[in-house]
């Protein structure tokens, strides 16, 4: 070989070496700069599934699972509506906003929305192989957004110990209730519940009015709609009375001990309640533990018809999160139709997506189905959905516990306990430029 030859191949062998040599301390900086960075992590914080054995069910199982397919790292934090809104509110106004996902209400989630809070989740185009239910899909469009994905559904319902069907009042059956009929009305829960206490010895009818019951949701999401046709707006007027004198006649029928349960299943299985009101998650253990010997039914119906609240939990991202596309993916996962039957069978939140319905498995869950779907078919329901407050929701909720509190515990004439909190009601709802519902 030529000395000419010779050095072009050497400087062949070079260029190809100092090629390798760059290829790698670029792919040395790449990893380097990888692993300082760290895996990505996200926070996702929840006013929902705040229970310690719900979050143990979705730090243990739910995000585990997530980890392990994507290899984000999720960091969950319950927390309480009034923190969640003060929190995101200062991190939006300091532009040093931390929370990737949030899970909330309809109501937190409107008044975000309502506030610029939200990113519009149209950008992430549609989710693949689920389908949400029109109506979801419209509460879930906010302001001019797509402000949410529809994540979780719930509501309240009373519960009943076969038991008691053997104490109907006369003219009501025990196909009325279930079905939820014309005849299945307040006034012959009145008649049921009087039966009970007189020819059993002591009242079975309760509900969860403890301090962390859930008790405040039936007086402005289902008696109040089913007495004045509003939650608030007739907070004061002439039917609202007439529900407040209901109120007072029919706790003469129910467990003392009410106002000091949190949760209805205990007292149920325990058998100290026989007829019992509260949320679907919260009845739960009771319809697994003896499904044959509890029915869950639709709630009666009022002189304006059958209220009651749904809950809709929803997934959103907040403006200017952090890994926007990470928070995505575990909305994606989250909806998935046999993620979301995990849900249910963990928590008794029920799915967003149709697909999921048909994996439902029979038994317990079917029971809880069933009275759920018979409430909100009822053709005189009327649907309320918690009002969208923000930080003052639970001044919202404090004026419907005074006035239980006032009228039916201490007997405080009706009309001047009513009167002395509208005002306040009302400019809850006008200081943050809501209608009244």
């Amino acid at each position: 070989m030529s000395m000419e030859a010779l050095t072009k191949v050497q400087a062949i062998i070079i260029a190809v070496i100092v090629i390798i040599a760059i290829v790698a301390g670029v792919g040395y900086y790449l990893m380097t700069q990888q692993q300082q960075a760290g895996p990505t992590k996200i926070v996702w914080a929840s006013t929902q599934l705040n229970p310690p054995e719900e979050q143990s069910f979705v730090k243990g199982t739910l995000l585990a699972d997530f980890k392990k397919e994507t290899g984000i790292e999720v960091e969950f934090i319950a927390i309480s509506y009034d923190q969640l809104a003060t929190r995101l509110e200062s991190e939006e106004k300091s532009g040093k906003v931390t929370i990737s996902l949030i899970g909330d209400l309809h109501g937190g989630l409107d008044y975000f929305a309502s506030k610029g809070w939200l990113m519009d989740l149209s950008k992430f185009g549609t989710l693949s192989g689920r389908t949400f239910p029109k109506v979801l899909e419209d509460y879930s469009k906010l302001h001019g957004i797509k402000a949410y994905i529809p994540w979780m559904t719930a509501t309240y319902v009373m519960v009943v110990n076969k038991k008691a069907y053997d104490y109907l009042p006369d003219g009501l059956t025990p196909d009325d209730v279930r079905k939820g009929t014309s005849k299945w009305t307040y006034d012959a829960l009145l008649a049921w519940a009087k039966n009970l206490a007189e020819k059993t010895g002591s009242p079975k009818l309760g509900f969860p009015a403890g301090p962390k019951g859930l008790f405040v949701r039936f007086l402005h999401g289902f008696l109040y709609p089913a007495f004045t046709g509003y939650q608030a707006k007739a907070f004061n007027s002439d039917d609202a009375v007439q529900l407040w004198e209901y109120l007072k006649e029919l706790w003469k029928y129910v467990v003392p001990q009410s106002t000091t349960y949190d949760a209805m299943a205990d007292p149920l299985l325990k058998e100290e309640v026989w007829i019992a009101w509260d949320h679907t998650a919260r009845i739960k253990d009771a319809i697994e533990q003896k499904p044959d010997q509890f029915e869950v039914v639709p709630v009666p119906r009022g002189p304006k018809g059958r209220g009651f609240i749904l809950v809709i939990a929803g997934l959103a991202i907040p403006k200017n999160a952090p890994n926007a596309d990470a928070a995505w993916k575990l909305i994606e996962y989250l909806t998935r139709p046999e993620v979301q039957v995990k849900v249910l069978e963990n928590t008794g939140f029920f799915p967003t997506v149709k697909e999921a319905t048909g994996k439902i498995p029979s038994g317990p869950l079917k029971v809880l189905a069933e009275g759920v779907a018979a409430q909100q078919s009822a053709e005189d329901a009327i649907v309320a959905l918690i009002p969208s407050l923000g930080a003052k929701g639970g001044d919202f909720k404090n004026i419907y516990i005074t006035a239980f509190n006032r009228i039916v515990l201490n007997n405080e004439d009706i009309k001047t306990v009513l009167d002395d909190l509208y005002d306040d009601l009302i400019s809850l709802f006008e200081s943050q430029g809501l209608e009244v519902p």
